[in-house]
């Protein structure tokens, strides 16, 4: 069975790395823009920028659109010492395509234009007062970074910002308008949303602004999205016009999901978290919000999700839960590889990925064989006794979990839950492999809507290949 043709998180290959998702339906494709790790990166961001997209009626089948950017591109970067940070794409008023950026060892931003949403972009200039100083160097300029950009009329608003806790020379998410040009500065930069120094005792405390700042519109109303100041999650303010009197409205998505309390205390993490970055965008009538997850023990591996958005009863968004199917719960029999894990722990809590140059060894991770860009699926490593790898959702008729894919040196038993801590509903028995082996059994599992655990229970550590369901 081909698991793609389903929705599912991460929604590209597991083999495929990229975070910061910038979101846009161009005709009737969904095109994601980010930025582009590696598989055992060393440093955020190492790779081109590619694109991937989709049709707006299947949202299961991705297609690679290629390179559509170099790091080498760049006329400041002949030495390649700056990788591509998070970038943003808008439609000019001439009908091209603008890809914004900032090179991670640069405090200005680049521009790129393409005729098409995922062609070839061709170095366009640099974002500038009018007196040709780069924004981000003039004398009250702050760093610029992450831009997120909004056309309106012949108008550009660009929005930046990178603002560290304790760093009291930064003060938030600016907005700046650019002219029909789309470099030049038109309007100076205002601050939108604070920081974290500058936000006590106000509606952003708690959630003031860090970093990944970026812009929708809905129904004449502005939606602001940014990482907040605990770094794991996507929170949103709204308003009328797009450059101030910003409202806080709650969190969007959290990548541990740190608020959701339905299948666990809401302050326990279900995955391990780290940055997050990520926008919404209206799909078929339907909002969803795009985010990343960190794999292979560091924050250098990210891989995109995305989930489906609720509205609350006053129209705003309600936070939405991670999970392994995206958007509707998967319907179709067969293998499931245990990279779709949404929910990753132990009995030992741990909020954020727990490395120090690699992850902690008393803790699983999702990880791949092989280097970076060999198309192989990845899988959930070591697995000691206690973890846990979940799967939401399912929908359950008349479905039996009749396989597991295990190797490594553990011997015990897999056991298959619809709760992490509910009752065994059956288990795998386990002995050590040296290569992937398909161990045969058969685990009931009620009918509706179900999550799957498997929790391992022995000695060694497990690495967990998948799973079957007939």
């Amino acid at each position: 069975m081909d698991i793609l043709k389903q929705i599912t998180n991460p929604y590209l290959p597991s083999w495929e790395y990229i975070p910061d998702g910038e979101p846009y339906v161009f005709g009737d494709r969904v095109y994601v823009y980010g930025s582009h790790d590696r598989f055992n990166g060393d440093v955020y961001c190492m790779g081109d920028y590619v694109c991937w997209s989709a049709d707006v009626k299947d949202l299961g089948t991705w297609r690679y659109e290629g390179v559509i950017y170099k790091k080498s591109d760049d006329p400041e970067n002949e030495d390649l010492q700056g990788n591509l940070y998070a970038p943003d794409v808008v439609v000019g008023p001439d009908g091209r395509y603008y890809l914004y950026y900032v090179l991670s060892n640069r405090d200005f931003v680049s521009v790129a234009v393409c005729d098409e949403p995922a062609g070839k972009y061709e170095f366009y200039g640099y974002v500038c007062h009018e007196d040709g100083t780069r924004l981000g160097q003039g004398p009250s300029d702050e760093p610029q970074f992450d831009p997120g950009v909004l056309m309106e009329g012949d108008e550009t608003y660009l929005y930046t910002g990178f603002c560290p806790i304790g760093d009291k020379s930064r003060h938030g998410a600016m907005c700046t308008v650019l002219g029909p040009d789309m470099l030049t500065v038109k309007r100076k930069s205002v601050f939108v949303v604070p920081a974290t120094h500058n936000s006590i005792g106000g509606q952003f405390e708690g959630h003031a602004f860090f970093e990944a700042p970026s812009i929708r519109k809905k129904d004449g109303t502005y939606i602001f999205i940014y990482s907040s100041q605990v770094c794991r999650e996507l929170c949103y303010a709204t308003s009328s016009r797009p450059d101030g009197d910003f409202t806080y409205r709650g969190v969007l998505v959290d990548n541990g999901d740190i608020g959701i309390s339905s299948y666990k205390r809401a302050d326990m993490p279900g995955y391990y978290c780290a940055n997050n970055h990520g926008s919404i965008v209206e799909i078929e009538g339907q909002w969803y919000i795009f985010y990343h997850r960190h794999t292979n023990g560091t924050n250098y591996s990210r891989q995109g999700c995305f989930e489906k958005l609720e509205e609350r009863e006053d129209g705003f968004f309600k936070q939405a839960m991670i999970t392994s199917c995206g958007s509707s719960p998967f319907t179709k029999k067969g293998y499931y590889p245990a990279y779709l894990a949404c929910n990753l722990f132990t009995d030992v809590e741990e909020l954020y990925v727990p490395w120090s140059g690699w992850m902690d060894d008393r803790f699983p991770k999702i990880t791949q064989e092989g280097r970076d860009g060999d198309e192989v699926d990845g899988y959930v490593c070591n697995m000691r006794d206690g973890a846990k790898a979940g799967f939401k959702f399912f929908s359950c008729s008349d479905l039996k979990v009749v396989s597991v894919r295990t190797k490594g040196y553990a011997r015990g038993k897999l056991e298959v839950r619809t709760r992490w801590d509910g009752g065994c509903l059956g288990s795998f028995p386990i002995e050590y492999a040296n290569v992937w082996h398909d161990t045969k059994g058969s685990v009931d599992i009620p009918d509706g809507i179900n999550s799957l655990y498997f929790t391992f229970s022995g000695e060694g550590y497990l690495q967990f290949g998948g799973f079957t369901t007939a």
